[in-house]
């Protein structure tokens, strides 16, 4: 098989879920579906690329099985959000509503969408590569890397657990603001162990041919999450929404890795 084949197929799952998600999302009126698409999609390139990989067997089961893991758990945490909140749309995405003109609006969206899809493209660059490593047995930096991406999807599937747990006890308090657990360390751990998730996978591609090109991924992630939808939008909204009491947050606060509050 071409061995550019599977990133071909994977592009291809990518834009047709997510401009389906694009047209469900202009029907319903509501873009935060896209985040539900974005988490969900690993899953499915994930095992597509085990599968038409011709790397050691052991291997390209268990990266599957480890992205898919933590696609699935994202993606139906996401899922729960957007639905108990359908119809009412992410603030997010009503900032880009507000900053992009009506008549572009379902274009703009629509790159916005595809960019996404992008994005998951490189992030899965690592798989790629690492199932055509044909090396029987794990290298020792692909152990570093599988426990860093363990570390990872525990780390952020506690911050999330912290935070919704704090949204129900607080339930109907706009002005509460979570900073319990990984929240009182880092205003945002969910995107901190979100990263190193990338991370982990970049050690595990790196013994592979070519593998120092997949630290496009945990490049490309931080960015999106330190300059772009990430960090930027949400300490917008957060700061509009709560004003003295999470600027204090801001100054007390690690933004993204956690640490010691300041005094």
């Amino acid at each position: 098989m071409n061995p550019s084949l599977p990133l071909l197929f994977g592009a291809l799952v990518l834009v047709i879920a997510f401009i389906a998600t694009w047209r469900l999302s202009l029907r319903l009126d509501n873009f935060s579906f896209v985040d539900v698409t974005w988490a969900l999609s690993f899953a499915p390139v994930a095992l597509l690329y085990a599968a038409l990989g011709d790397g050691w067997a052991t291997r390209r089961l268990a990266i599957a099985v480890l992205v898919g893991a933590w696609s699935l758990r994202l993606g139906i945490h996401l899922w729960r959000r957007v639905a108990s909140h359908h119809p009412a749309e992410d603030p997010r995405y009503q900032v880009l509503r507000d900053r992009w003109d009506q008549p572009s609006l379902a274009k703009n969206f629509l790159g916005f969408f595809l960019a996404q899809a992008l994005l998951v493209w490189l992030l899965m660059l690592p798989v790629f590569l690492i199932c055509r490593n044909e090396d029987i047995g794990f290298h020792p930096l692909e152990i570093v890397g599988i426990l860093l991406w363990l570390l990872g999807l525990a780390g952020e599937g506690l911050a999330d657990r912290q935070l919704d747990r704090f949204k129900t006890k607080h339930q109907g308090n706009r002005q509460a603001l979570c900073q319990e657990g990984l929240w009182r360390y880092s205003r945002h751990p969910n995107y901190f162990f979100q990263s190193l998730l990338w991370w982990g996978l970049f050690l595990v591609a790196l013994p592979t041919a070519w593998g120092w090109t997949a630290i496009l991924a945990p490049v490309a992630m931080l960015f999106f999450l330190l300059k772009v939808t990430g960090i930027p939008l949400t300490e917008e909204l957060a700061v509009a929404k709560r004003g003295d009491l999470y600027r204090d947050y801001q100054r007390t606060t690690s933004a993204f890795i956690p640490l010691p509050p300041r005094s």
